[in-house]
């Protein structure tokens, strides 16, 4: 009805002869102009400097990508073998070596650059198939956003866990790129329904009104209107997607349908378990991996979270709140404990 509205009044200026300022003046009357997204950036960027939890967040993950980064050019060839199997940190090995001999912290190295790779991956996929999914079928509705809502709760009922399995479990040869694959496409079902709704609401909006008035095209509309808008749902998703599939691919490699003759955390972890380092008590071959991906776990965990905040405000105020109710709490006791002391001071006298 929006659309129809703007219609009517733009033919009707036209019908009555009036000038092109007048059309102008009753068209920027009418039309609503869009969100100011800077200064909505501004205060973001102002709210996630300020917040504990951001800032904890990204000096781990940023921690661990410098080390994935500059960690391969600082230490040795991470297949080499010296003779010294299953030895404990020393100062020639900081973190021990592995029951082949290899170089634990060449192998954390190398192993968090596959691994964060698979996560970056992943991410892109899941963010991709649920924008095509919900925003692109929320924002067109229709047939179209029947077939695409069909396959997303598709994707919902399928239990993921074990169709990566299956999907793993039939391939000989898997690569680094063909784990991430088969995670991104269970990493995106959930977040394209939240986007979808999103979608909707954003379409009935004025300023999506007319510009779909002022003829312009429904991917243009779709991503410089809609998408701009949900951004801070894009990262949250994006975030939730990396720790899924870090968390993922270390599970797969643990159950040795992992990426072969690649090395990332989980690996490291599956010739772990081979090796029975649990029962040889060779606790640095299986301990640091593991402190990593919580680590980085950890660390996109809080990260999300200080976005959440951004995306609620309820959330945002809830330290405020807390703070506010204990400082009552505060008072009333204090003046409990006055008004106590001043009976007992009476009675007394």
């Amino acid at each position: 009805m929006a659309d129809e509205d703007i219609r009517e009044s733009l033919i009707a200026v036209q019908a009555t002869g009036a000038g092109t300022a007048d059309a102008v003046a009753i068209d920027e009357s009418t039309a609503v102009t869009a969100p100011d997204r800077a200064s909505r950036f501004i205060r973001a960027v102002r709210f996630v400097r300020r917040s504990p939890k951001f800032a904890l967040g990204a000096g781990i993950v940023l921690a661990i990508v410098l080390f994935a980064i500059f960690g391969p050019m600082l230490t040795q060839n991470p297949k080499f073998s010296g003779n010294e199997a299953l030895q404990p940190p020393s100062t020639d090995h900081w973190l021990g070596t592995t029951g082949l001999g290899y170089d634990m912290l060449a192998q954390l190295a190398y192993g968090a650059r596959g691994s964060l790779i698979i996560g970056v991956v992943v991410a892109a996929i899941a963010v991709s198939l649920s924008v095509l999914f919900g925003v692109v079928g929320g924002y067109l509705g229709g047939w179209t956003d029947e077939i695409l809502s069909l396959i997303t709760n598709i994707m919902l009922v399928i239990p993921g866990l074990p169709l990566i399995i299956v999907i793993s479990g039939y391939m000989d040869g898997r690569t680094v790129w063909f784990v991430a694959f088969v995670l991104g496409l269970t990493a995106w079902a959930g977040s394209a329904v939240v986007l979808r709704l999103q979608a909707r609401s954003l379409r009935n909006r004025d300023y999506v009104a007319a510009a779909r008035v002022s003829g312009e095209k429904a991917f243009r509309i779709v991503f410089v209107e809609i998408m701009p808008n949900l951004l801070p749902l894009f990262a949250a998703q994006f975030l939730f997607a990396m720790v899924f599939a870090i968390l993922g691919e270390a599970g797969l490699s643990y159950l040795g349908l992992g990426a072969t003759g690649s090395i990332t955390w989980g690996t490291i972890l599956n010739d772990a378990q081979v090796g029975m380092a649990l029962t040889r008590d060779a606790w640095w071959w299986f301990v640091p991996p593991g402190v990593l991906i919580a680590l980085v776990g950890g660390g996109l965990s809080l990260i999300n979270f200080s976005i959440d905040e951004i995306i609620n405000p309820k959330l945002r105020a809830a330290p405020a709140a807390v703070k506010s109710v204990r400082k009552a709490r505060k008072t009333v006791l204090k003046d409990d404990h006055a008004g106590t002391a001043g009976t007992t001071v009476k009675v007394d006298a």
